[in-house]
């Protein structure tokens, strides 16, 4: 198929030494005393198979140092790849260990000893207490010119005055902008992903992967990347890294030279998913249907894993692993949950989690219901297929929230779709660790979304700090910034302003700051730092209270605070009356706005058209 006939150059690791060959290995390295002890080691280069003559294995297989031993040599239909089984005992210390039974050429590998502060410092997991900021690296802020364009790599564009093109952010200008993002409140980075993308167009958004084991280094690479991890966690912040396990590039290596047949879902001809989610749970579905879903590719510059292949899953799981333990990250979003194999998933979840028991792992779940977004997560319900992942990114309440500010209010419209949405919440085993957000990378800027009215915004960014679960922000949202995906998705990727040297405004400072944007930034900095300390936003209960004619009333509160939320998304003024939610306003005699400060007492007050307050109440 044409998919398999482009070429590629391999290129060594310094792992490995195999005479002036040029050959890579994957893992590049592991580590003594991990609980996955049972390492696979993707071997690459020309005719490599040709270089390990058959050997006998004994019964624990051949002792290559003290705790490891080779117990088989897998060989496969490409004589370019061989994997090695290596099982590594808790004996064995960190050193290098050679591979001494190759034909005319020596091969290294190293185990590292783990990384310091496990569950202290690194894959702590994010919970209901923190505020994630989403960042596209390459239009954020560029803080490193130098590596604007790599030469060799395919896409040379560097083109600020296109979408289409990069614009040459960088992991240093995030770096760089740490101090901007804690004061504003945010606790958590998620970064679209950073892993090389040698595709040769289209590669700012990082999500067709050439190469698994190498930061891009039109990012920054691998030692800026490392950086940012450590000033970010000196500053007692977390970081999400992106996952995607569905499918690589066209570029990547397991594409242009197929290790076996059945890396990949093959078709007689191009066949894309169909991106129909009912199909994996409808018990009526057609067995060609679910297969179209789950194995149909998603581009054609996107080949579509095939995570039956036991290679193919033992190469995901130990990429996923690797990055956790080298790097030091926080945990996972991970891209196009429901196109996965998700018995796969579960196993890779379950990897993770054994290793790392505070990582956080929470899927984008593009879908529509709440029955089907809760299908692909820990749930309550009895179904063949049983999820061990942990969250969703929260479309529901997205979905949710938009129609009640762009929406009349009817029996299952407008704010009655947020409100019934959230009575649903019994589906999901903890709907508190869900994601919820109005915008990110691929949808219009929710600023778009509500005609730019800066009523239905503030309120919907007063719905985001005080609703149940983790609040996640797409950079520039704390402005008043727009954007469409019309008539390309390029348009809600846009440049934050001062980010890059030439900019005529810097948006990071008060004095590039349009009156609009300044509202919107004062408003996003009082409820997310006021959040941070506050017991019933973080891990409170929640209360709602039927909508009324489109005010809107819910609750978060613990033994020791009670916020009230008030939502008017009519378009008339409306009188919210305490009395009218006694069951949790009663012994209460005060309150007080929480983005104001103004202290007021319990008496019925107004709220104009598609106006919120969030109060705090006082005894």
């Amino acid at each position: 198929m044409k998919y398999f006939l482009l070429a590629i150059t391999f290129f060594a690791f310094s792992q490995v030494s195999i005479g002036q060959a040029n050959y890579s290995c994957y893992p590049t390295h592991w580590w003594v005393g991990m609980k996955w002890n049972k390492l696979q080691v993707m071997v690459h280069g020309d005719k490599i198979a040709d270089n390990f003559p058959m050997i006998k294995m004994g019964p624990t297989g051949v002792k290559l140092a003290t705790g490891v031993n080779l117990v088989k040599i897998n060989r496969v239909e490409n004589p370019n790849y061989i994997f090695l089984d290596l099982v590594i005992a808790p004996t064995a210390k960190p050193g290098t260990f050679t591979i001494p039974f190759l034909r005319n050429m020596t091969m290294q590998y190293e185990l590292k000893a783990r990384r310091p502060g496990k569950s202290k410092t690194f894959a702590q997991g994010v919970t209901s207490r923190d505020f994630i900021y989403l960042i596209m690296p390459d239009r954020f802020s560029n803080g490193d010119p130098s590596n604007d364009k790599v030469p060799g790599m395919r896409d040379q564009s560097l083109n600020r005055d296109t979408v289409f093109n990069r614009h040459g952010g960088d992991l240093k200008g995030i770096t760089n902008h740490l101090d901007y993002l804690q004061n504003l409140g945010v606790t958590t980075l998620w970064l679209n992903p950073v892993l090389e993308n040698d595709m040769p167009n289209r590669t700012e958004h990082g999500y067709a992967f050439t190469e698994h084991y190498k930061i891009d280094r039109r990012l920054g690479g691998d030692k800026a990347y490392q950086e940012l991890i450590d000033v970010t966690h000196a500053k007692g912040m977390k970081i999400i890294q992106d996952a995607v396990y569905n499918h690589v590039g066209l570029y990547h290596h397991t594409v242009q030279d197929l290790p076996m047949k059945d890396w990949l879902h093959q078709w007689a001809s191009y066949t894309n998913t169909s991106f129909k989610d009912q199909t994996l749970f409808d018990p009526y579905a057609a067995t060609v249907e679910r297969k179209k879903m789950a194995d149909g590719w998603f581009t054609q510059q996107m080949p579509d894993l095939n995570h039956d292949n036991p290679f193919v899953a033992n190469f995901l799981i130990q990429h996923a692993l690797w990055t956790i333990e080298n790097f030091g990250i926080d945990g996972w979003r991970i891209d196009t949950y429901a196109y996965n194999d998700l018995e796969f998933m579960n196993r890779c979840n379950k990897a993770q989690m054994d290793e790392y028991p505070h990582l956080t792992m929470f899927g984008e779940t593009w879908v529509h219901g709440v029955p089907n977004q809760s299908y692909f997560v820990e749930n309550n319900y009895n179904v063949p297929f049983k999820s061990n992942l942990q969250a969703a990114t929260d479309f529901q309440t997205l979905w949710g929230i938009q129609d009640a500010m762009t929406k009349d209010f009817g029996w299952t419209d407008g704010v009655n779709k947020l409100y019934t949405n959230l009575a649903q919440d019994f589906l999901y085993k903890d709907p508190m660790r869900n994601v919820i957000f109005l915008d990110n990378h691929d949808i219009a800027r929710f600023y778009s979304v509500v005609g730019e009215d800066m009523n239905k915004y503030k309120s919907s960014l007063s719905w985001l700090f005080t609703c149940r679960g983790i609040p996640q922000m797409y950079y520039g949202s704390e402005l008043a910034t727009a954007g469409t995906t019309s008539p390309n998705d390029g348009y809600v990727r846009l440049d934050f302003p001062g980010g890059f040297e030439g900019d005529s405004l810097n948006k990071f400072e008060l004095s590039g700051r349009s009156v609009k944007d300044h509202e919107i930034w004062r408003h996003v900095h009082a409820l997310a730092n006021y959040r941070r300390t506050s017991p019933a936003l973080t891990l409170g209960k929640m209360m709602q209270f039927m909508p009324d004619d489109g005010l809107y009333v819910y609750f978060r509160y613990d033994e020791k605070q009670t916020v009230m939320v008030a939502m008017n998304t009519s378009k008339k003024t409306k009188t919210v009356s305490f009395k009218n939610y006694a069951e949790r306003t009663n012994g209460f005699a005060g309150a007080t706005d929480i983005v104001t400060k103004k202290a007021s007492d319990l008496k019925d007050f107004q709220l104009e058209s598609y106006q919120a307050v969030v109060l705090e109440l006082n005894k």
